[in-house]
């Protein structure tokens, strides 16, 4: 149950993300905000308070899920661009 924070928070770096055009400025948005909201992850479910180490796993997290949001939402978009045509 608590990982749905780390969960959710990729799912909106990656939507945020996969609006970036350029690939260069998509992968710094990509890591920084992973980091950010796997930070804030850790703090809001209290796993900060125990011990360091959950930023280990919630940063990680946060980074994957939004990773596979962004190349979901880029096939989605082509395959919508291959049936139009």
């Amino acid at each position: 149950m608590g990982e749905i924070l780390p969960i959710s928070a990729g799912v909106v770096v990656g939507l945020i993300c996969w609006r970036i055009s350029s690939v260069r400025a998509r992968t710094v948005a990509l890591v920084l905000l992973s980091v950010l909201f796997g930070a804030l992850a850790s703090l809001l479910t209290g796993e900060l308070a125990a011990t360091w180490a959950f930023l280990l796993i919630d940063i990680p997290l946060v980074f994957l899920v939004a990773v596979g949001t962004s190349l979901l939402l880029a096939r989605v978009a082509a395959a919508r661009a291959t049936q139009r045509r």
